[in-house]
């Protein structure tokens, strides 16, 4: 049978859904029962129910769905007066170890009252299991074991589960009033059968807990039915918070990729490989289950795609995760001159001192394919202790510059050297693994536009991003939250990010006057509360360049804007000046009406805000925001073709909408006529780019092509 002298049969009941979709709804448990078998005398030694109160139960008044309340008795009064789940769990953990010694494994029917119930609740919670939590058997498997294959896949399968198993052994069902007491009743009934008959139980179930590190190479086999892309996830989660997310399900070794977006940022996914199919399939049911007040989106993905992502063939990073490190370490914004030794340095000093792994040869250096420095490092460390020391070290200084420090994974480590390492593949896409998560948008016709006012650029860290702003939140409650620090902000230097559809993303950018301002305003402002009417959101405040806010307000394609060849015209968007002679005041094509080449605007207010086709991007992915794509060609116009930004810069300020035009420029030549009357809602930029290469799959493109991007300007 095995050496455990106890088996003890664990059971629980969840407040929402039970059966074959329990822990699909992220409900706590109300239930949980405990039968205890001395395998020895193959007797019953004693059975423990405990009610539970879930979480909520003192604010909300009907937390139990009908299913618990009519099949298993359980009422909101038994509920609410009950311990909460910790209480539980260590007055049983007591009397297991005083009555049984903690020699016990547990014994369910079927995977899901652990694996999908009670380890997302405990970890949702934060306690900690005794260590028999961690082995069991599934009754079901062993009942398959033993009997024809026909009714143990159905059992196998979740249909009639415990009332076939009684079945296929005779055996009488139990008559007890609960559902609870009587399905662990006949769970014992079947458990005792199988140990009067002599059978001996397979090895424990094992849950994992701590993830595992493993090298994936190109070369490498992968079983598709195995792996999961998780989308939506905060751009700051590591592998170790993704395993914790799916945790009560066995994750491979090394098998959590996270997703890179072209600009090397993470962009808000992550594909996950799992030891079997079976898990799999329970990992697909925790598709909108939740980090924090976030929700995960986790779809089927292909052994192809977690090997494009995970896998490397990069022979320096190979090398550097072959050191054995527990811990790796990403270092972000390095001075371009900064060395081993000053990276060995920042480490080992101040309070919270740590040794880097293997001195120099624990460090590694991003350089990109012409071998100039990224200012990106990764860096590893032995031990889980060094590495959480080393974390507390997010924004301290070397020279003059302030080092983001973020935890890292293997896969990141090759998918980075990969596209430092490797030329840029057809449609710029660097490594050429990536592809484009939308294979195809519909047409959009071209139309004629104001160029918008020229973006900061440049690498001095002049600017702040702010994240987790109320939609509702306008520039007047930016400069309030900023309080003093608002008096550094430049004229016209707040830009609020909108997606395609108009819709605000809860970003801004603000440029300030100087260096030490935005260093100051990030410093005093990160993690501080915006109060709103009744909300109150607290708000992530960094300092940023002015590059990096480019990067974002444009899409990317200011950064490849430096690639152009000499003598193309370069990527300006000086406001009003680069309208020929039909320039015109833009509207939207896709409402029909006029020819985009007439002279004649129409009236203020007859056009929607924003065409409808653009693309609503619902997941940015910080620090690099958009994500950029082609669109083909509308039908028989000849026009070129338009790059869609599904974000877009607005850049508010208090009272009316105007296009900026140059202090006293000329209305006649190469600025349009703007019409009387009231103020439009929005203007829609264009920017003429020469060769440029873009990512996300994207063929390259000849001369000119068009920059959309929606943008207003309050003034």
């Amino acid at each position: 049978m095995g050496p455990c002298k106890y088996l003890v049969i664990f059971y629980g009941v969840s407040a929402g859904q039970n059966g074959p979709n329990m822990g699909a709804d992220e409900q706590d448990l109300v239930m949980l029962v405990y039968l205890v078998l001395n395998v020895e005398e193959n007797k019953i030694v004693g059975v423990h129910q405990f009610p539970v109160r879930p979480t909520g139960a003192d604010v909300n008044e009907n937390i139990l769905s009908e299913e618990v309340t009519t099949e298993f008795g359980i009422s909101e009064h038994d509920i609410k007066s009950a311990p909460p789940l910790e209480s539980v769990i260590r007055q049983f953990d007591s009397l297991a170890q005083e009555e049984l010694g903690g020699d016990l494994t547990l014994v369910t029917d079927g995977q899901l009252h652990l694996r999908q119930c009670l380890y997302p609740e405990v970890t949702r919670k934060n306690i900690t299991l005794p260590s028999y939590y961690q082995r069991f058997h599934d009754l079901r498997k062993e009942f398959q074991s033993c009997v024809p294959s026909p009714v143990a896949n159905t059992v196998d399968a979740g249909g009639g589960g415990i009332e076939e198993m009684l079945t296929a052994f005779s055996l009488p069902s139990d008559s007890a009033p609960d559902k609870s007491l009587q399905n662990v009743n006949n769970m014992a009934r079947i458990l005792q059968k199988l140990v009067a008959d002599g059978r001996n139980l397979h090895e424990p179930e094992i849950v994992q807990l701590i993830l595992e590190p493993g090298i994936r190479s190109r070369s490498e086999q992968v079983d598709t039915n195995c792996v999961v892309r998780a989308r939506g996830l905060p751009w700051q989660a590591s592998d170790t918070d993704i395993a914790r997310f799916f945790t009560g399900l066995n994750v491979s070794p090394g098998g959590v990729a996270l997703c890179l977006s072209p600009q090397g940022r993470r962009n808000g996914e992550a594909l996950v490989l799992f030891e079997s199919v079976a898990h799999r399939d329970m990992a697909l049911r925790r598709h909108k289950h939740h980090i924090g007040n976030r929700y995960i989106e986790v779809y089927k993905a292909t052994g192809e795609d977690f090997i494009n992502v995970a896998g490397g063939n990069n022979s320096e990073a190979q090398e550097f995760l072959g050191r054995g490190g527990q811990v790796i370490i990403r270092m972000r914004g390095l001075p371009y001159d900064c060395s081993a030794k000053q990276v060995i340095d920042f480490f080992n000093t101040g309070e919270d001192a740590c040794e880097v792994l293997d001195e120099d040869h624990g460090v590694l250096f991003v350089k990109k394919p012409d071998g100039r420095a990224t200012g990106d490092a990764f860096v590893l460390f032995k031990e889980e202790g060094e590495g959480e020391k080393a974390l507390q070290k997010h924004k301290e200084i070397i020279g003059s510059r302030y080092i983001e420090l973020f935890r890292s994974t293997t896969a990141e480590v090759q998918q980075v050297l990969n596209r430092s390492t490797e030329p840029a593949a057809k449609g710029g896409v660097v490594g050429g693994t990536s592809a484009p998560l939308i294979p195809s948008l519909p047409p959009v016709p071209p139309m004629a536009v104001i160029p918008q006012q020229l973006i900061t650029a440049g690498t001095r860290k002049d600017c702040i991003r702010l994240r987790g702003l109320p939609y509702e939140a306008q520039v007047e409650h930016i400069l309030e939250f900023l309080g003093d620090h608002a008096k550094n902000i430049v004229y016209q230097g707040v830009h609020m990010v909108f997606n395609a559809q108009g819709q605000p993303s809860g970003e801004a950018f603000i440029q300030m006057d100087s260096e030490p301002s935005s260093f100051s305003a990030a410093n005093n402002r990160h993690h501080r509360y915006m109060v709103f009417g009744k909300k109150q959101r607290y708000i992530e405040v960094f300092q940023c360049s002015g590059e990096d806010m480019s990067l974002v307000l444009t899409g990317g394609a200011s950064a490849l804007g430096h690639h152009q060849q000499q003598g193309k015209a370069p990527l300006l968007s000086p406001g009003g000046s680069m309208l020929g002679p039909q320039g015109t005041f833009p509207y939207n094509p896709l409402m029909g009406g006029m020819p985009h080449t007439t002279s004649r605007p129409p009236a203020p207010g007859s056009f929607s805000p924003f065409p409808a086709q653009l693309l609503y991007w619902p997941y940015p992915s910080p620090p690099i925001s958009p994500n950029n794509y082609f669109l083909p060609p509308h039908g028989h116009m000849s026009s070129p073709s338009s790059l869609l930004t599904p974000t877009s810069s607005i850049s508010s300020l208090s009272n009316g909408v105007t296009s900026p035009l140059p202090s006293g420029g000329p209305q006649g030549q190469g600025s349009p006529q703007l019409p009387q009357g009231p103020p439009p809602n929005t203007l829609l930029t264009v920017e003429t780019v020469s060769q440029v290469n873009l990512s996300r799959g994207a063929a390259e493109r000849p001369n000119t092509e068009t920059l959309l991007r929606s943008s207003v300007y309050i003034h």
